[in-house]
């Protein structure tokens, strides 16, 4: 085999990878960007649900420092706790914490 044909033989290989690499990094930039909107979209429809479950689990708020409680059983012990010389509410005088 002559060297010119050697030549042109590694030469058409590295072509070849060349292209191949190339139409494989397009494609797999395509697919990072789908991904990438996926996650986003995902990430906004997630988000949203978690915080309105949340908002909607406080029922209670604290009348000296306006913090939102779920339940009378944990207000009361945030009541005691956090404002203990200020007088209790009357919804909360016969709550067992």
């Amino acid at each position: 085999m002559p060297t010119s044909a050697r030549v042109s033989d590694l030469q058409l290989g590295l072509l070849m990878k060349f292209f191949e690499r190339m139409a494989r990094g397009h494609q797999k930039a395509l697919s990072q960007q789908k991904n990438a909107q996926k996650k986003a979209d995902m990430a906004k429809k997630q988000g949203a649900d978690q915080k309105g479950a949340a908002m909607a689990s406080l029922h209670h708020k604290c009348t000296v420092c306006m913090a939102m409680i779920p339940d009378p059983k944990t207000y009361k012990q945030h009541f005691e706790s956090k404002h203990p010389k200020s007088p209790m509410p009357p919804e909360l005088v016969d709550v067992q914490a």
